[in-house]
């Protein structure tokens, strides 16, 4: 059966397998980002329903947030935020390019630094030993969505410097230098924007943000990153799923 048709066998209400059949059509990009969707009159010849059925269907979505009606034109595909899903150990990149989306960055600075204390203390590195501090603004199909500073030990940082920072995808190098990470700790808490912070991610002074603080672990359980990332929060918000 063609995964966009009914099943009349099924005992699931008519109204759920069309809600259904619009999240997949969403999610598999057959309507893109802010396009219309059929009217309800289409709707209910296409599926030969009711339009109380098809209101339902579309109430739903309209209420989850990835549709909305707007006056005068009719019912557009809202764009959807960056979902970070806890539990798992990814990257920003990762997350980007699992949306269907094009990941970027563009590099603020990086060098190494010696003042950094509190960074050193997480990484457990020597007082005296230096640590890579890298800045970047981070991207999908060229919206700024987050701020992201890191800092890394520094036979990794010698590592991670031999590469163009504006399009390095660190956990991917380091795994291609054997450099495998087994777990990571992380703090949410929820911010507002800088002067500074705002004029990077081109919104207002004062704007929630999330922000997230990662410490990572090489498989000897030993910290190799520390990441500050300061996410916009109309573009991005975490996900848990919890079972009892």
């Amino acid at each position: 059966m063609d995964t966009y048709e009914l099943d009349h066998s099924k005992n699931e209400a008519l109204y759920l397998q069309i809600k259904d059949i619009l999240v997949r059509r969403i999610q598999e990009g057959v309507w893109a980002e802010y396009s219309l969707i059929p009217t309800e009159r289409e709707l209910m010849k296409e599926f030969n329903v009711s339009r109380s059925t098809v209101r339902q269907a579309i109430s739903i979505l309209v209420q989850t947030g990835l549709l909305e009606k707007t006056q005068g034109r009719g019912t557009i595909v809202k764009p959807q935020k960056l979902v970070g899903r806890l539990g798992r150990l990814k990257g920003f990149a990762e997350e980007v390019a699992e949306k269907g989306q094009d990941p970027q960055s563009k590099l603020i600075r990086a060098g190494f630094k010696n003042q950094l204390f509190t960074e050193k203390a997480m990484l457990d590195v020597n007082e005296n030993e230096s640590i890579l501090l890298v800045e970047r603004i981070r991207l999908a199909d060229e919206t700024p969505i987050a701020l992201e500073r890191t800092c890394w030990p520094h036979d990794i940082g010698t590592i991670l410097m031999q590469y163009d920072l504006n399009a390095a995808r660190y956990y991917d190098i380091l795994e291609n230098h054997n450099i495998y990470l087994n777990k990571a700790h992380e703090k949410i808490a929820a911010i507002n924007a800088t002067q500074d912070e705002a004029d990077l991610l081109g919104i207002r002074p004062g704007e929630a943000l999330l922000e997230m603080n990662r410490l990572s672990f090489g498989m000897d359980n030993h910290p190799i990153e520390y990441t500050k990332t300061k996410y916009r929060s109309d573009q991005y918000h975490y996900d848990i799923e919890l079972n009892r």
